[in-house]
């Protein structure tokens, strides 16, 4: 059976949604009232449009904060953005500790490995 699931991520920052979006190959269609999900459409704020996938993201503005939603029942969108929108999140997550360190006068390295990602912050000279 097919339903609309949240994916717990609180996002504060459209700007930075949509660089975790490109970093996965993913767009972001900013503005977008509508997303696909089993043969329907459902409202939103924003779309997030999944390469391969059938369905989208609906982004939904509440209470100052953007909810993510989506159908897991096309399983290309699972491939993509990771169990329970895991690979999305970890974006996400990358990109707004990158932004908040510089803008906090760090630099940031990233190294990835197999399984994960490291960033080492540190204090620029």
């Amino acid at each position: 059976m097919s339903h609309i699931s949240k994916i717990e991520l609180e996002v504060k920052d459209i700007g930075i949604l949509g660089q975790a979006c490109t970093r996965l190959g993913l767009e972001l269609l900013k503005n977008k009232k509508s997303f696909r999900w089993y043969g329907k459409e459902a409202a939103s704020d924003h779309a997030i449009t999944v390469p391969g996938a059938n369905y989208e993201i609906g982004v939904v503005k509440k209470d100052g904060l953007y909810e993510l939603n989506c159908d897991y029942y096309d399983r290309n969108l699972e491939k993509i953005i990771g169990s329970q929108g895991g690979l999305l999140k970890q974006a996400y997550a990358v990109i707004k500790t990158r932004v908040e360190a510089r803008r906090k006068g760090y630099s940031v390295l990233e190294q990835r490995t197999e399984n994960s990602i490291k960033l080492h912050v540190r204090l620029s000279t």
